[in-house]
């Protein structure tokens, strides 16, 4: 298979996000990382492109340089990696999808509404694919549970129970760590802190496994570090379009917390549970039967549930796969491969704006008392 070349605007030396990016690149040798724009340094644009090995001719300044110059190639890049804070997703997406150069971009879609309805309409103006790395969607186990929800295994759906708590901001650790920083920043981060970072995470995992939308929110922000300007804490009850109920726990300052990500369906005729640190498992509760788990590459996996495995069964398989699924799927739908089930399944600019709307209509009610929200009024 030809590969597809690829570049990335941000994630330099320094940064974790960048890393996970270009595992998740190399693990399907389905692309070629061959250029970049690393850094608004421009010394540590260098220096990182040295340390990852791209050509210095094709290491750039600024974003649009670079779409302006692999445009012009015989060679340039077929995908740009977007591995920035929020509020540089728009600005370079836009330009690349301008060229029609297909876009991976990190989560939240933008840093601002606004900015999100832009690339919206950048998206649909391009004959390029734009993705999100939603990246827990990759999970075999989730698009699993996915085709069991979706097949009416567990009947009419009722009530969900979504988290995603994490321990790391449990003190004010934005005045030494550089992705503190920025995450806790409102120019760079956008209105919420916890809520977009990680509460993007589990909002769409919820519709991902549901197959419905979260129609309305009420929520109750918190920010308990002195002095921080976002929230770190969040609990918000959820109205799905299928008339179903559930609440969202988000957390950065729950102590001892690492990446716990859980979500259970219940269903009238069954319910689905699971936990990302154990992410190979998932119980499968259905009424007047026994418990069954399901398994990475287990006996009820099925073809329609596009569970891609990697290894063989109890090996373990996680985080670095499941984002390397984004971009291997990415690649398929961009060669044309396989292209309409695919699509049903990578994260992309509708989702990207709806869980946009999500976050603002969390902050909003909260800001109101914690009043219903409708995410159509945003």
């Amino acid at each position: 298979m030809n590969k597809l070349k690829i570049g990335m605007i941000g994630g330099g030396i320094g940064g974790q996000v960048g890393k996970w990016h270009r595992y998740a690149i190399n693990l399907d040798g389905k692309y070629d990382l061959v250029a970049g724009c690393f850094s608004s340094n421009i010394e540590n644009g260098i220096e990182s492109a040295k340390e990852i090995g791209i050509d210095l001719s094709r290491n750039y300044p600024d974003f649009k340089t670079m779409a302006e110059a692999e445009s012009s190639r015989d060679d340039g890049i077929d995908v740009v990696s977007v591995v920035t804070p929020n509020h540089l997703h728009a600005s370079p997406s836009i330009e690349f999808l301008s060229k029609n150069i297909h876009v991976i971009c990190d989560k939240p879609l933008t840093a601002t509404l606004e900015d999100s309805y832009l690339l919206q309409e950048a998206v649909k103006k391009s004959k390029a694919h734009f993705f999100l790395t939603h990246n827990y969607s990759g999970y075999p186990v989730i698009r699993e549970m996915r085709r069991i929800v979706k097949d009416g295994s567990l009947g009419k759906i009722r009530v969900i129970r979504g988290g995603y708590l994490q321990g790391w901001l449990g003190s004010k650790e934005e005045t030494s760590n550089k992705q503190a920083e920025w995450r806790t920043d409102p120019a760079r981060s956008g209105v919420a802190g916890a809520v977009g970072d990680i509460g993007s995470h589990i909002m769409h995992l919820t519709e991902f496994v549901t197959g419905s939308k979260v129609k309305e929110v009420a929520a109750d922000l918190s920010s308990f570090v002195e002095g921080r300007r976002l929230d770190d804490n969040a609990s918000i009850l959820i109205r799905m379009e299928d008339g179903s109920r559930g609440s969202l726990a988000i957390s950065q300052v729950a102590t001892g917390e690492e990446n716990n990500v859980s979500l259970s369906i219940y269903g009238e005729n069954g319910a689905l549970h699971w936990n990302q640190e154990n992410p190979n498992y998932a119980k499968f509760s259905q009424k007047n039967e026994l418990d069954r788990i399901i398994t990475r590459a287990g006996a009820i996996h099925q073809p329609s549930s596009m569970a891609n495995t990697r290894i063989p069964p109890g090996h373990p398989e996680a985080f670095i796969e499941a984002f390397g699924q984004i971009y291997s799927d990415a690649a398929e739908v961009i060669l044309d491969n396989n292209k309409d089930d695919l699509l049903s399944v990578l994260p992309n600019i509708d989702d990207g704006v709806h869980i946009m709307k999500f976050i603002n209509a969390s902050v909003n009610s909260s800001k109101n008392n914690s009043i219903w929200t409708d995410l159509s009024s945003i």
